[in-house]
């Protein structure tokens, strides 16, 4: 059985998960969701996309929603709204934000029971492991 993959949002960051997904025999990518127009998207995988509003109808389809949208305006609201829908990954790195929307997250995800991993990435992931490395 595979890990059943949704993205919301089809910028650099979810074309790079998009390709990750299809080398691993044990996901499927189930979908893309925008906020664009649809039909100007053009996957890699030529999985169906669709408009964000269709999302919450995928909630039994989708067994990780992989957010891939920027962390100044979207996930601070997207990653507590949909956790409460799906397990979700974001990649949120405005680093003096983290403990305030780790808080609303993990609240969001403790009343749904679905599981909300937050911060995934380079930065602040591997860089700050990095600058903790070089500063030894």
């Amino acid at each position: 059985m595979s890990i059943r993959i949704g993205i919301l949002g089809y910028g650099n960051l979810s074309k790079g998960v998009e390709s990750a997904i299809l080398q691993n025999n044990d996901m499927e990518l189930v979908a893309i969701f925008t906020r664009r127009n649809p039909e100007s998207i053009k996957s890699v995988s030529k999985v169906p996309v669709f408009g964000v509003d269709e999302l919450e109808n995928y909630k039994d389809e989708i067994d990780v929603l992989v957010l891939g949208g920027g962390s100044a305006t979207d996930l601070p609201k997207q990653t507590p709204k949909y956790v409460k829908y799906f397990n979700v990954v974001d990649s949120f790195d405005t680093h003096a934000r983290i403990p305030e929307h780790f808080e609303n997250v993990d609240k969001a995800a403790k009343e749904s029971g679905k599981v909300g991993i937050i911060s995934v990435g380079w930065d602040p992931g591997m860089f700050s492991l990095l600058r903790m490395i070089s500063a030894s």
